[in-house]
């Protein structure tokens, strides 16, 4: 009978043991994916994208010195920045002034640009220092400013001098100029130097002459007598070097009455066709001609309307 029992339970047995070890299976299976699954829940999410640094506007710093014959330097400042592939003019940025010298670097002073972005620093003649080699070294520096990089601009020139001087000789007008290096603090000719020759004027200035300086750094040219002046017929008369390679800008310039006055007033002008009263029969003749073409316009609105209060309706019979 025990036996019986035995032979009916066995397959029941092996069919769990079978069922068993398939759970056992699949649960080792699962585990590698289970763990894998845990390591990425425990893994910290992805860094967020760094966002870009805003890109700094790079201006650029243009100085320009002009020696005067006070021995005063005038120092022009231009202030300009790329923007959207444009270039424009900065307005109201502040500039710090130095002068280098061999031994240290001097800041004589700040200016601000106007609305075309320039700006123009005086350097008076107790400040103006050479350093051994005569040379006069200046900078400009634009501090940090937001959302622009600080940038300065510099220029290196060799002392001189440009005076001019007025000749009258009896109905005769001329101006004597001189240029004279100070280099080595004494003054030597420059030869072979091309001045021009101004007269100032509301925008810019006329030029009226040219001269090539001889082995003394001297030259003349002789000055028109019915170039309009003032009221009381003073004109300004420059001596300029521009751009020159060794002293860069020297300017002299002189006052003298030997222009034609011209009266400073505001009076009321006769009618002329290039001034804003026109002469009467122009005016008239404009008049007129308005007149008449409009005239055409109003009658043929007028026939339009009478046309149409004239066509025949139809009746109802």
């Amino acid at each position: 009978m025990k036996q019986a029992i035995t032979k009916i339970t066995s397959p029941g047995l092996t069919r769990q043991l079978l069922l068993f070890a398939g759970v056992i299976l699949c649960l080792l299976s699962a585990a590698p994916a289970i763990a894998q699954a845990d390591s990425t829940a425990q893994q910290p999410a992805a860094e967020a994208p760094v966002a870009e640094e805003e890109e700094l506007i790079s201006p650029s710093v243009e100085l320009i010195s002009i020696q005067k014959a006070d021995k005063s330097v005038d120092l022009k400042i231009a202030v300009k920045a790329k923007i959207e592939k444009k270039m424009r003019k900065m307005y109201g940025l502040k500039v710090n002034v130095f002068q280098v010298t061999d031994s240290a670097e001097q800041e004589l002073g700040s200016v601000i640009t106007d609305r075309n972005g320039l700006a123009v620093f005086t350097v008076k003649p107790e400040q103006v220092v050479a350093n051994a080699e005569g040379m006069l070294h200046f900078k400009a520096v634009l501090g940090p400013v937001k959302k622009m990089e600080s940038t300065e601009g510099e220029v290196t020139v060799k002392r001189a001098l440009l005076t001019i001087t007025p000749v009258k000789e009896d109905s005769l007008y001329s101006v004597q100029v001189k240029l004279v290096d100070l280099a080595t603090g004494e003054e030597t000719p420059v030869p072979e130097a091309a001045l021009g020759i101004f007269v100032k004027r509301s925008f810019n200035p006329l030029k009226i002459g040219e001269i090539t300086t001889d082995e003394n750094g001297e030259g003349s040219s002789e000055i028109a007598n019915n170039l309009p002046g003032d009221a009381k017929g003073n004109i300004t008369l420059l001596a300029r070097l521009d751009e020159n390679e060794t002293y860069g800008n020297l300017e002299a310039a002189v006052v003298q009455q030997w222009g034609l006055p011209v009266s400073d007033k505001i009076e009321d002008q006769p009618r002329a066709l290039w001034s804003s009263h026109p002469p009467l029969w122009m005016l008239i003749t404009f008049i007129i001609l308005m007149l008449a073409v409009w005239g055409h316009y109003i009658v043929i609105v007028y026939e339009l309307f009478r046309l149409r209060k004239e066509q025949p309706h139809a009746t109802n019979v």
